[in-house]
């Protein structure tokens, strides 16, 4: 019996060397099989939906977003209509802090002289002390008058600091425009005088387009009544 037995497990292991011999194309590998990238897994649609969304937090970023407003003030560029009209604001503050300070000099003088702290210079003066009290006290008002313009610029640049060169380039050009088609006052009188001879009425492209008009008006005019 162990006759047959040994026979079987010859055949056996003669038919499964064939079949290795009939399969010679498999091959067999004991390392491990490397994992596919993830990228490659990915639809095309899924990969530029990520990259688009990126572009857009990148974009969004606060870093970058408050670098821009912050450089935008600076180059952003002063246009001869949005001068004037700061020129306008100008003014008016100036106007207010004039009155204030007028009126605070005023004030501050009448004080002072009430006080006695003037009666030597009153007494030099020739006229009736409360004559004088008044002028002195009107005087203190104009110098306070005067020194309110000064006040109220420094104010205006303080709040409009990001305008300060652009404004004082184009005052210094307003100005030498001004003075180059200006007419001439020696040659004004009380029938044909210079219309806003320092220009201080201008608050816009179309008003200085119209006083250039006025000032050829004004040549006209003096040209006629010479001949």
């Amino acid at each position: 019996m162990a006759a047959p037995m040994k026979t079987m497990v010859l055949r056996g292991c003669a038919s499964s060397s064939s079949v290795v011999r009939s399969c010679s194309r498999a091959t067999f590998s004991t390392l491990p099989a490397r994992p596919m990238p993830l990228s490659s897994m990915l639809p095309l649609a899924a990969r530029a939906t990520s990259i688009a969304s990126t572009a857009r937090f990148f974009s969004r970023t606060p870093l970058q977003h408050n670098a821009a407003a912050a450089a935008a003030p600076s180059t952003a560029a002063l246009d001869w209509n949005s001068f004037f009209q700061l020129r306008v604001k100008r003014r008016r503050i100036q106007m207010v802090f004039s009155l204030a300070s007028g009126v605070l000099g005023g004030g501050a003088g009448a004080v002072a002289l009430s006080s006695g702290a003037a009666d030597s210079l009153i007494g030099m003066v020739p006229l009736d002390p409360f004559v004088t009290l008044g002028i002195a006290t009107l005087c203190a008002g104009g110098l306070g008058w005067l020194i309110g313009p000064i006040l109220g610029s420094q104010v205006f640049y303080l709040l409009n600091r990001r305008y300060k060169t652009q404004m004082l380039q184009k005052e210094s050009e307003f100005l030498t425009r001004v003075k180059k088609h200006r007419s001439d006052p020696t040659q004004s009188s009380t029938s044909n005088p210079v219309p806003d001879y320092y220009g201080e009425k201008i608050s816009s492209v179309a008003g200085y387009r119209r006083w250039l008009k006025d000032q050829r008006a004004f040549n006209r005019k003096k040209n006629a009544n010479f001949v």
